[in-house]
Protein backbone atom coordinates (compact mmCIF):
# COMPACT_ATOMS: atom_id res chain seq x y z
CA UNK A 1 0.00 0.00 0.00
CA UNK A 2 1.08 3.62 -0.53
CA UNK A 3 -0.45 6.46 1.55
CA UNK A 4 -3.98 5.08 1.47
CA UNK A 5 -4.02 4.19 -2.26
CA UNK A 6 -4.25 0.54 -3.33
CA UNK A 7 -1.38 -0.71 -5.43
CA UNK A 8 -2.46 -1.96 -8.86
CA UNK A 9 -1.76 -5.70 -9.16
CA UNK A 10 -0.34 -7.24 -12.33
CA UNK A 11 -3.68 -9.02 -12.91
CA UNK A 12 -5.60 -5.75 -12.70
CA UNK A 13 -3.05 -3.96 -14.87
CA UNK A 14 -3.24 -6.55 -17.65
CA UNK A 15 -7.03 -6.74 -17.45
CA UNK A 16 -7.30 -2.96 -17.86
CA UNK A 17 -4.93 -3.07 -20.84
CA UNK A 18 -6.85 -5.85 -22.57
CA UNK A 19 -10.39 -4.59 -22.01
CA UNK A 20 -12.02 -2.41 -24.68
CA UNK A 21 -12.66 1.27 -24.04
CA UNK A 22 -16.15 2.33 -25.12
CA UNK A 23 -15.02 5.93 -25.60
CA UNK A 24 -12.74 4.77 -28.41
CA UNK A 25 -15.54 3.42 -30.61
CA UNK A 26 -14.97 4.89 -34.11
CA UNK A 27 -17.86 6.72 -35.76
CA UNK A 28 -18.13 5.57 -39.37
CA UNK A 29 -21.11 6.74 -41.49
CA UNK A 30 -23.61 3.93 -41.97
CA UNK A 31 -21.88 1.62 -39.48
CA UNK A 32 -22.83 0.76 -35.88
CA UNK A 33 -20.19 -1.21 -33.95
CA UNK A 34 -19.59 -2.47 -30.45
CA UNK A 35 -17.44 -5.10 -28.76
CA UNK A 36 -16.84 -6.42 -25.28
CA UNK A 37 -14.92 -9.11 -23.38
CA UNK A 38 -15.56 -11.25 -20.32
CA UNK A 39 -12.44 -12.99 -18.92
CA UNK A 40 -12.85 -16.46 -17.42
CA UNK A 41 -10.85 -15.41 -14.36
CA UNK A 42 -9.41 -12.23 -12.90
CA UNK A 43 -7.53 -11.77 -16.16
CA UNK A 44 -7.78 -13.51 -19.51
CA UNK A 45 -6.01 -14.14 -22.78
CA UNK A 46 -8.55 -12.35 -24.99
CA UNK A 47 -7.61 -8.93 -26.35
CA UNK A 48 -10.10 -6.75 -28.13
CA UNK A 49 -9.43 -3.20 -29.27
CA UNK A 50 -10.98 -0.61 -31.54
CA UNK A 51 -8.49 1.11 -33.82
CA UNK A 52 -9.95 4.59 -33.98
CA UNK A 53 -7.58 6.24 -36.46
CA UNK A 54 -9.04 9.73 -36.05
CA UNK A 55 -8.83 9.59 -32.26
CA UNK A 56 -5.46 7.84 -31.92
CA UNK A 57 -3.51 9.67 -34.65
CA UNK A 58 -3.33 13.28 -35.81
CA UNK A 59 -4.22 12.57 -39.42
CA UNK A 60 -4.20 16.25 -40.43
CA UNK A 61 -0.65 16.71 -39.12
CA UNK A 62 0.52 13.52 -40.83
CA UNK A 63 -0.95 14.65 -44.16
CA UNK A 64 0.74 18.03 -43.80
CA UNK A 65 4.07 16.36 -43.06
CA UNK A 66 3.77 14.08 -46.10
CA UNK A 67 2.95 17.06 -48.32
CA UNK A 68 5.91 19.00 -46.92
CA UNK A 69 8.28 16.08 -47.48
CA UNK A 70 6.99 15.54 -51.02
CA UNK A 71 8.29 19.05 -51.82
CA UNK A 72 11.42 18.92 -49.68
CA UNK A 73 12.54 15.62 -51.21
CA UNK A 74 12.68 17.29 -54.64
CA UNK A 75 15.00 20.09 -53.53
CA UNK A 76 18.75 19.48 -54.04
CA UNK A 77 20.81 19.89 -50.91
CA UNK A 78 22.84 23.15 -50.89
CA UNK A 79 26.57 22.60 -51.15
CA UNK A 80 28.16 21.98 -47.74
CA UNK A 81 24.82 21.71 -45.92
CA UNK A 82 24.03 18.81 -43.58
CA UNK A 83 21.39 16.30 -44.79
CA UNK A 84 17.87 17.42 -43.93
CA UNK A 85 16.17 14.06 -44.36
CA UNK A 86 16.59 10.41 -45.43
CA UNK A 87 16.62 11.37 -49.12
CA UNK A 88 19.51 13.80 -48.67
CA UNK A 89 21.39 11.12 -46.73
CA UNK A 90 20.88 8.51 -49.43
CA UNK A 91 21.84 10.92 -52.22
CA UNK A 92 25.06 11.76 -50.38
CA UNK A 93 25.89 8.04 -50.33
CA UNK A 94 24.77 7.63 -53.96
CA UNK A 95 27.32 10.22 -55.06
CA UNK A 96 30.12 8.03 -53.69
CA UNK A 97 29.17 5.00 -55.78
CA UNK A 98 30.86 4.09 -59.10
CA UNK A 99 28.99 5.26 -62.16
CA UNK A 100 27.07 7.99 -60.38
CA UNK A 101 25.26 10.39 -62.74
CA UNK A 102 23.31 13.54 -61.91
CA UNK A 103 20.07 12.13 -63.33
CA UNK A 104 20.21 9.33 -60.75
CA UNK A 105 19.66 11.88 -57.99
CA UNK A 106 16.82 13.52 -59.92
CA UNK A 107 15.05 10.21 -60.50
CA UNK A 108 15.49 9.10 -56.90
CA UNK A 109 14.19 12.39 -55.51
CA UNK A 110 11.13 12.19 -57.78
CA UNK A 111 10.39 8.60 -56.73
CA UNK A 112 10.59 9.39 -53.01
CA UNK A 113 8.55 12.56 -53.48
CA UNK A 114 5.78 10.64 -55.24
CA UNK A 115 5.75 8.14 -52.38
CA UNK A 116 4.87 10.95 -50.00
CA UNK A 117 2.12 12.16 -52.33
CA UNK A 118 0.63 8.67 -52.10
CA UNK A 119 1.07 8.57 -48.32
CA UNK A 120 -1.02 11.75 -48.06
CA UNK A 121 -3.73 10.18 -50.23
CA UNK A 122 -3.78 6.98 -48.19
CA UNK A 123 -3.96 8.91 -44.92
CA UNK A 124 -7.11 10.69 -46.10
CA UNK A 125 -8.83 7.30 -46.33
CA UNK A 126 -8.36 6.86 -42.57
CA UNK A 127 -10.99 9.52 -41.88
CA UNK A 128 -13.60 6.94 -42.94
CA UNK A 129 -11.85 3.77 -41.77
CA UNK A 130 -12.09 1.87 -38.49
CA UNK A 131 -9.91 -1.03 -37.43
CA UNK A 132 -10.51 -3.86 -34.99
CA UNK A 133 -7.89 -6.08 -33.37
CA UNK A 134 -9.01 -9.38 -31.83
CA UNK A 135 -6.47 -11.73 -30.21
CA UNK A 136 -7.06 -14.99 -28.33
CA UNK A 137 -4.07 -16.39 -26.46
CA UNK A 138 -4.45 -20.04 -25.46
CA UNK A 139 -5.60 -20.42 -21.87
CA UNK A 140 -6.98 -17.71 -19.63
CA UNK A 141 -4.36 -16.91 -17.00
CA UNK A 142 -1.72 -14.28 -16.50
CA UNK A 143 0.71 -15.84 -19.02
CA UNK A 144 -1.98 -15.77 -21.70
CA UNK A 145 -2.72 -12.16 -20.82
CA UNK A 146 0.97 -11.32 -21.17
CA UNK A 147 1.09 -12.92 -24.63
CA UNK A 148 -1.98 -10.94 -25.71
CA UNK A 149 -0.37 -7.80 -24.32
CA UNK A 150 2.79 -8.51 -26.33
CA UNK A 151 0.73 -8.72 -29.53
CA UNK A 152 -0.97 -5.45 -28.55
CA UNK A 153 2.31 -3.58 -28.00
CA UNK A 154 3.92 -5.00 -31.14
CA UNK A 155 0.87 -4.06 -33.19
CA UNK A 156 0.88 -0.42 -32.10
CA UNK A 157 4.63 0.01 -32.46
CA UNK A 158 4.51 -1.33 -36.01
CA UNK A 159 1.41 0.74 -36.82
CA UNK A 160 3.38 3.96 -36.25
CA UNK A 161 5.97 2.85 -38.79
CA UNK A 162 3.27 1.79 -41.27
CA UNK A 163 1.52 5.15 -41.20
CA UNK A 164 4.83 7.00 -41.58
CA UNK A 165 5.98 4.84 -44.49
CA UNK A 166 2.76 3.99 -46.31
CA UNK A 167 -0.13 5.91 -44.76
CA UNK A 168 -1.95 2.60 -44.24
CA UNK A 169 -1.51 -0.91 -42.84
CA UNK A 170 0.21 -3.47 -45.06
CA UNK A 171 0.47 -7.29 -45.00
CA UNK A 172 4.16 -6.99 -44.04
CA UNK A 173 3.18 -5.39 -40.72
CA UNK A 174 1.02 -8.40 -39.91
CA UNK A 175 3.77 -10.78 -41.00
CA UNK A 176 6.12 -9.09 -38.54
CA UNK A 177 3.60 -9.58 -35.72
CA UNK A 178 3.42 -13.24 -36.73
CA UNK A 179 7.22 -13.47 -36.57
CA UNK A 180 7.25 -11.85 -33.11
CA UNK A 181 5.50 -14.93 -31.67
CA UNK A 182 7.54 -17.47 -33.64
CA UNK A 183 9.99 -19.77 -31.86
CA UNK A 184 13.62 -18.86 -32.49
CA UNK A 185 16.00 -21.58 -33.67
CA UNK A 186 18.96 -20.10 -31.80
CA UNK A 187 17.33 -19.05 -28.53
CA UNK A 188 14.30 -20.22 -26.56
CA UNK A 189 11.55 -17.66 -27.02
CA UNK A 190 9.72 -17.30 -23.71
CA UNK A 191 6.53 -16.52 -25.61
CA UNK A 192 6.94 -19.46 -27.95
CA UNK A 193 7.39 -22.57 -25.83
CA UNK A 194 6.09 -24.13 -22.64
CA UNK A 195 9.20 -25.55 -21.02
CA UNK A 196 7.57 -28.44 -19.17
CA UNK A 197 5.36 -29.58 -22.01
CA UNK A 198 7.74 -28.87 -24.87
CA UNK A 199 4.88 -27.21 -26.74
CA UNK A 200 4.22 -23.72 -28.00
CA UNK A 201 1.98 -21.09 -26.56
CA UNK A 202 -0.67 -20.35 -29.14
CA UNK A 203 -2.38 -17.08 -29.98
CA UNK A 204 -4.85 -16.47 -32.78
CA UNK A 205 -5.53 -13.05 -34.27
CA UNK A 206 -7.91 -11.24 -36.58
CA UNK A 207 -7.18 -7.71 -37.67
CA UNK A 208 -9.62 -6.01 -40.01
CA UNK A 209 -10.72 -2.63 -41.28
CA UNK A 210 -14.26 -1.50 -42.03
CA UNK A 211 -15.37 1.22 -44.47
CA UNK A 212 -18.72 3.07 -44.78
CA UNK A 213 -19.76 0.90 -47.75
CA UNK A 214 -19.81 -2.10 -45.40
CA UNK A 215 -16.54 -3.56 -46.73
CA UNK A 216 -14.52 -5.47 -44.13
CA UNK A 217 -11.01 -6.54 -45.17
CA UNK A 218 -9.10 -8.65 -42.71
CA UNK A 219 -6.25 -11.05 -42.07
CA UNK A 220 -6.86 -14.18 -40.01
CA UNK A 221 -4.15 -16.08 -38.14
CA UNK A 222 -5.85 -19.24 -36.87
CA UNK A 223 -8.96 -17.50 -35.53
CA UNK A 224 -12.55 -18.82 -35.89
CA UNK A 225 -14.01 -17.33 -39.08
CA UNK A 226 -16.36 -14.32 -38.98
CA UNK A 227 -20.11 -14.85 -39.22
CA UNK A 228 -22.49 -12.73 -41.28
CA UNK A 229 -26.16 -12.50 -40.30
CA UNK A 230 -28.58 -11.41 -43.00
CA UNK A 231 -31.39 -9.15 -41.80
CA UNK A 232 -33.42 -10.09 -44.89
CA UNK A 233 -33.17 -13.86 -44.45
CA UNK A 234 -32.75 -13.78 -40.65
CA UNK A 235 -29.96 -16.34 -40.62
CA UNK A 236 -26.20 -16.70 -40.90
CA UNK A 237 -25.12 -16.72 -44.52
CA UNK A 238 -22.60 -19.09 -46.06
CA UNK A 239 -19.55 -17.12 -47.19
CA UNK A 240 -17.43 -18.00 -50.20
CA UNK A 241 -14.27 -19.69 -48.89
CA UNK A 242 -12.11 -17.60 -51.24
CA UNK A 243 -13.07 -14.57 -49.13
CA UNK A 244 -12.06 -16.29 -45.89
CA UNK A 245 -8.29 -16.70 -46.24
CA UNK A 246 -6.87 -18.18 -43.03
CA UNK A 247 -3.30 -18.85 -41.93
CA UNK A 248 -2.15 -20.87 -38.94
CA UNK A 249 -2.05 -19.31 -35.48
CA UNK A 250 0.57 -16.64 -34.79
CA UNK A 251 4.15 -17.86 -34.89
CA UNK A 252 3.45 -21.31 -36.33
CA UNK A 253 3.84 -20.62 -40.03
CA UNK A 254 6.46 -18.34 -41.57
CA UNK A 255 6.06 -17.13 -45.14
CA UNK A 256 8.35 -18.98 -47.55
CA UNK A 257 9.83 -15.73 -48.90
CA UNK A 258 10.49 -14.12 -45.50
CA UNK A 259 14.25 -13.36 -45.22
CA UNK A 260 14.39 -14.66 -41.61
CA UNK A 261 12.41 -17.85 -42.25
CA UNK A 262 15.38 -20.15 -41.47
CA UNK A 263 15.93 -18.45 -38.11
CA UNK A 264 12.57 -19.66 -36.75
CA UNK A 265 10.75 -22.95 -36.43
CA UNK A 266 7.84 -23.19 -38.85
CA UNK A 267 5.44 -26.11 -39.08
CA UNK A 268 5.25 -25.58 -42.81
CA UNK A 269 6.33 -22.77 -45.11
CA UNK A 270 3.32 -20.78 -46.18
CA UNK A 271 2.88 -20.95 -49.92
CA UNK A 272 0.04 -18.44 -50.13
CA UNK A 273 0.99 -14.85 -50.87
CA UNK A 274 1.22 -12.83 -47.67
CA UNK A 275 -1.00 -10.19 -49.26
CA UNK A 276 -3.97 -12.59 -49.33
CA UNK A 277 -6.70 -10.93 -47.30
CA UNK A 278 -10.19 -12.01 -46.41
CA UNK A 279 -13.00 -9.74 -47.55
CA UNK A 280 -16.64 -9.52 -46.51
CA UNK A 281 -19.23 -6.97 -47.63
CA UNK A 282 -22.38 -6.24 -45.66
CA UNK A 283 -24.65 -5.90 -48.67
CA UNK A 284 -27.89 -4.58 -47.15
CA UNK A 285 -28.95 -2.31 -44.28
CA UNK A 286 -29.32 -4.39 -41.12
CA UNK A 287 -26.70 -6.98 -42.11
CA UNK A 288 -24.41 -7.87 -39.21
CA UNK A 289 -20.80 -9.04 -39.01
CA UNK A 290 -19.95 -11.07 -35.90
CA UNK A 291 -16.39 -11.59 -34.66
CA UNK A 292 -15.85 -13.71 -31.57
CA UNK A 293 -13.43 -15.92 -29.64
CA UNK A 294 -13.83 -19.62 -28.97
CA UNK A 295 -15.19 -18.99 -25.49
CA UNK A 296 -18.36 -17.95 -27.34
CA UNK A 297 -18.22 -20.34 -30.32
CA UNK A 298 -15.45 -22.51 -31.74
CA UNK A 299 -16.46 -21.77 -35.32
CA UNK A 300 -17.32 -25.35 -36.27
CA UNK A 301 -20.07 -26.93 -34.11
CA UNK A 302 -23.33 -26.90 -36.06
CA UNK A 303 -25.57 -27.06 -32.99
CA UNK A 304 -23.78 -24.18 -31.26
CA UNK A 305 -24.07 -22.11 -34.44
CA UNK A 306 -27.82 -22.74 -34.52
CA UNK A 307 -28.10 -21.55 -30.91
CA UNK A 308 -26.25 -18.35 -31.79
CA UNK A 309 -28.55 -17.89 -34.77
CA UNK A 310 -31.58 -18.03 -32.46
CA UNK A 311 -30.07 -15.27 -30.30
CA UNK A 312 -29.35 -13.19 -33.40
CA UNK A 313 -32.92 -13.68 -34.66
CA UNK A 314 -34.26 -12.34 -31.37
CA UNK A 315 -31.97 -9.28 -31.28
CA UNK A 316 -30.87 -8.38 -34.85
CA UNK A 317 -33.12 -5.28 -34.96
CA UNK A 318 -31.35 -3.82 -31.90
CA UNK A 319 -28.19 -1.64 -31.82
CA UNK A 320 -24.78 -3.30 -32.02
CA UNK A 321 -24.21 -2.93 -28.26
CA UNK A 322 -27.39 -4.82 -27.38
CA UNK A 323 -26.62 -7.58 -29.89
CA UNK A 324 -23.12 -7.95 -28.45
CA UNK A 325 -24.44 -8.15 -24.89
CA UNK A 326 -27.08 -10.71 -25.89
CA UNK A 327 -24.43 -13.01 -27.40
CA UNK A 328 -22.21 -12.66 -24.33
CA UNK A 329 -25.17 -13.39 -22.05
CA UNK A 330 -25.84 -16.51 -24.09
CA UNK A 331 -22.20 -17.59 -23.71
CA UNK A 332 -22.34 -17.04 -19.92
CA UNK A 333 -25.46 -19.22 -19.72
CA UNK A 334 -23.57 -21.93 -21.58
CA UNK A 335 -20.84 -21.63 -18.93
CA UNK A 336 -23.45 -22.26 -16.23
CA UNK A 337 -24.36 -25.52 -17.93
CA UNK A 338 -20.69 -26.52 -18.06
CA UNK A 339 -20.39 -25.89 -14.32
CA UNK A 340 -23.50 -27.92 -13.56
CA UNK A 341 -22.19 -30.85 -15.61
CA UNK A 342 -18.78 -30.77 -13.91
CA UNK A 343 -16.97 -29.36 -16.99
CA UNK A 344 -15.94 -25.99 -15.60
CA UNK A 345 -12.42 -26.52 -16.99
CA UNK A 346 -13.85 -25.90 -20.47
CA UNK A 347 -14.91 -22.36 -19.61
CA UNK A 348 -12.86 -19.84 -21.55
CA UNK A 349 -12.56 -16.09 -22.05
CA UNK A 350 -15.34 -14.61 -24.16
CA UNK A 351 -15.19 -11.74 -26.65
CA UNK A 352 -17.76 -10.54 -29.18
CA UNK A 353 -17.48 -7.72 -31.69
CA UNK A 354 -20.46 -6.59 -33.75
CA UNK A 355 -20.47 -4.51 -36.93
CA UNK A 356 -23.96 -3.60 -38.16
CA UNK A 357 -24.75 -1.76 -41.36
CA UNK A 358 -27.44 0.82 -40.62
Amino acid sequence: MSSGNAVLTIDQYLRDRLMPVEGAIPHIPGIDMFGNSIPAGTVGGDLFEYINFQQRYDIDARIQRAQRLSKEFLEPLPRGAAPRNSVDDHVRWLKTTPGYMLEMETEYRFARSSEQVRVAEELRNLYATAGVLLVDAQGHGIISAKIASTVHDTFHALMLTELDRYGRTTPMMLENINLRLAQSVTARNALGIIEKEDAREIATMIYGEIRPEGDFRFVNFGHPPPLVFSAEYRKFMNINESRMVQFLALGLQIAADHPDRKKYYSLISRQADSSDLGEITLMSPGDILVLYTDGVYDGSDKHDRELLEVVMRDHYREPAKEICNALLDHAVRQDDRLKQSGNADFIDDKTVFIVKRT
